[in-house]
């Protein structure tokens, strides 16, 4: 009888150990379990993390990307401008250089003309005055001429019918366009148009 007491009571024991040791076991796989998840959840949430991380990283690339775009497109309309403005600038500073260039070219013509004819001018009043100064010694030549005509003129002239000799004598003078001559004797004559002597007396 002790025995079959002791058998029940070993298995009691055994049973409640047995039960205690599936409890135990069973909280085991639950905090397993429960610690798989977090650790499930803590890797969903580090992806999560990742995942927001590298779409604002992403984002932020684009972000930055279309940002620079935009900077580069600025620039570059900035730059084109400025290249415009630039060329129109020189364009506007060559014409009006060229403008002014022809205008002193003009005016340098002007002057050169102007100054060309002053002198063309001036070189005729020179010769003209020249030429007056020669009229005017001609003219006093002549007068001299005509003074000493008359002089002549005034002479006693005597017409002879005396032939010029062959053997012309000595040409001594000009008289009235004719030349004048000296005899041996000194007496002075030109020969008429009848080829006859026609002395000179002074």
């Amino acid at each position: 009888m002790k025995k079959l007491v002791l058998f029940c009571l070993v298995f009691i024991l055994s049973g409640t150990f047995y039960a205690q040791e599936t409890a135990a076991e069973k909280k085991i796989a639950k905090a397993k379990t429960k610690t798989e998840k977090g650790v499930k959840a803590t890797n969903e949430a580090k992806e999560k993390m990742a995942k927001a991380k590298a779409t604002k990283t992403e984002t932020d690339a684009k972000d930055k990307a279309a940002k620079v775009k935009n900077d580069a497109k600025d620039k570059a309309a900035k730059t084109e401008t400025e290249a415009k403005n630039k060329a129109t600038k020189l364009k506007s500073d060559a014409k009006d250089k060229a403008v002014k260039t022809e205008t002193e070219a003009k005016n340098k013509a002007t002057k050169v003309k102007s100054e060309a004819k002053a002198t063309k001018t001036e070189k005729d009043i020179k010769n003209k005055i020249t030429e007056t100064d020669k009229k005017i010694e001609k003219a006093k030549k002549e007068t001299s001429s005509a003074k000493m005509a008359t002089k002549k003129a005034a002479s006693k002239v005597k017409e002879t019918n005396e032939k010029a000799p062959k053997v012309a004598d000595k040409i001594t003078g000009e008289y009235n366009g004719k030349k004048v001559y000296t005899g041996p004797r000194g007496g002075k004559y030109y020969i008429n148009k009848n080829g006859n002597k026609t002395y000179i007396e002074e």
